[in-house]
């Protein structure tokens, strides 16, 4: 067995500190990194992609609604002609820094509110589907799994890869507990890694609650601004190798 292990990085902004890029990096498989519409400055965008590409992490554009107060976390009504454009914008500013990093964007995977939306509006999933078969159609699209944006990419002629989370609490339906009720963000780190292992072997999770939630996902994410991220990391890998699963990109 192997699964993909992503997170969120290139968040930093300025003199603003977000995540751990550098110790996460050597961790993971995908790299989910910013574009600068929802965290991410130009500079510290490309030393992120420099340490991908140094470690051969695979590449991915974390595409998000235009909302850096927000840190796209707020849900945004855009038309589908500017929500297209925003997509194509993003993709194509990652996608030129990772060419003279010496690589290139090889999936997309909407970031927060975005990343919410999609899952189940099929007009927004639309819009994003659409811009990345503009920009690349060989890109593949990260989604959560079970969600109906999936099979909607699928018939549209994308390649879809399914995505849980290790440090997000589940409702029953397979969606993530707001962020802004208690419990959503999970933060013990042994819990975490245990749960990764359990939810690839049993496929699914006991949702917050408590009924069993199916779950079948080839990509496991990590935030990287959760607290304790650099240690829950190390555990998540540590664990899966002592059950012989393989750390492997979806798309190397």
């Amino acid at each position: 067995m192997f699964v993909d292990l992503n997170s969120d990085l290139g968040e930093s902004f300025g003199s603003w500190k977000m995540g751990n890029d550098a110790q996460i990096l050597p961790i993971v498989s995908s790299a989910n990194i910013a574009c600068g519409f929802h965290a991410g400055d130009p500079l510290g965008i490309l030393k992120t992609l420099k340490q991908a590409v140094a470690l051969d992490v695979t590449i991915g554009a974390h595409v998000a609604y235009p909302d850096l107060v927000g840190f796209g976390r707020r849900n945004m009504d855009l038309s589908r002609e500017e929500l297209i454009a925003d997509v194509l914008y993003q993709i194509s500013a990652l996608d030129g820094l990772a060419k003279v990093a010496g690589s290139k964007v090889k999936y997309v995977k909407p970031h927060g509110a975005l990343y919410n939306t999609i899952a189940n509006d099929a007009v927004q999933a639309e819009a994003v589907i659409a811009a990345i078969q503009m920009y690349n159609p060989k890109l593949v699209l990260v989604a959560l799994a079970g969600s109906n944006l999936v099979e909607q990419a699928r018939q549209a002629g994308l390649k879809v890869v399914s995505e849980a989370f290790a440090d997000r609490a589940y409702n029953s339906d397979g969606s993530l507990v707001s962020r802004r009720l208690e419990g959503a963000v999970l933060h013990d780190s042994q819990f975490v890694a245990k749960r990764v292992v359990s939810m690839l072997q049993n496929g699914g999770v006991e949702s917050i609650d408590g009924v069993f939630t199916p779950i079948q996902a080839d990509s496991i994410c990590l935030h990287g601004d959760t607290a304790g991220a650099l240690e829950m990391a190390a555990e998540i890998k540590a664990e899966l190798i002592k059950n012989n699963i393989q750390i492997r990109a979806f798309c190397p």
